[in-house]
């Protein structure tokens, strides 16, 4: 069958089945409803897809976005993300090494997480967003087990704009790997046990990919 494209449709031809591969996972539904719910809770079309496009373009254009940097191998690096941060009161916050002054609560922000405690039953008292521009944007393997979350933290997820896949792995048996496309306007909640045994991420891509933005809903004490 590929004999009867030209050069050019072949091309796209593969290019196409490349980007259907890439938004496949390894999550699949089957697997999802197997995954223990005291983990994971995931609602693909928490906010409708016009608020959801709303609000992302909302954010891209007025949130105070900053390139930070992390220590990764003795080395000081720029971190391949921009970040803002919200919260209940103007003070300063150290997670991951980082310290962030909270902004005050956007009205739209103040909304979704008011939804999310009425839908969910738990309580949030600030938000991370993280901004992936393109797909050199990632955020590298790691547990959300900073003293100020809490032993246990849940942590509420929602994704604006281009599909990513957010993929998590057992500590200690790195064969153990999921991978979860996370939809524009979806919500993830992370819980229990999850950044005590299980790791996650979201990698780069080979493939173009538009901005998305990852609204990490959390209570810091």
């Amino acid at each position: 069958m590929l004999m009867n494209f030209v050069p050019e449709k072949l091309v796209l031809f593969i290019v196409c089945n490349i980007l259907k591969m890439e938004q496949l996972s390894l999550f699949n539904t089957e697997e999802y409803y197997r995954f223990p719910t005291e983990l994971l809770e995931y609602t693909e079309a928490f906010l409708p897809f016009h608020e959801a496009s709303e609000l992302e373009n909302l954010l891209i254009r007025t949130a105070p976005w900053k390139q930070r940097t992390q220590k990764m191998y003795d080395k000081m690096v720029l971190t391949p993300r921009l970040t803002a941060w919200y919260g209940d009161e103007t003070k300063t916050y150290e997670l991951g090494g980082n310290r962030f002054v909270a902004n005050p609560w956007l009205p739209e922000l103040l909304d979704v997480k008011k939804r999310i405690e009425k839908a969910s039953g738990y309580s949030f008292n600030s938000v991370l967003l993280n901004l992936y521009r393109d797909k050199n944007d990632s955020v590298a393997w790691h547990r959300d087990k900073d003293s100020e979350l809490g032993n246990r933290p849940v942590i509420a997820s929602v994704s604006l704009g281009q599909v990513r896949n957010f993929d998590f792995r057992k500590v200690d048996d790195h064969s153990n790997t999921y991978s979860l496309p996370l939809q524009h306007g979806s919500l993830l909640i992370m819980k229990g046990d999850l950044q005590v045994y299980w790791e996650h991420r979201i990698a780069k891509s080979v493939l173009p990919m538009k901005p998305r933005i990852n609204m990490t809903f959390r209570l810091v004490k």
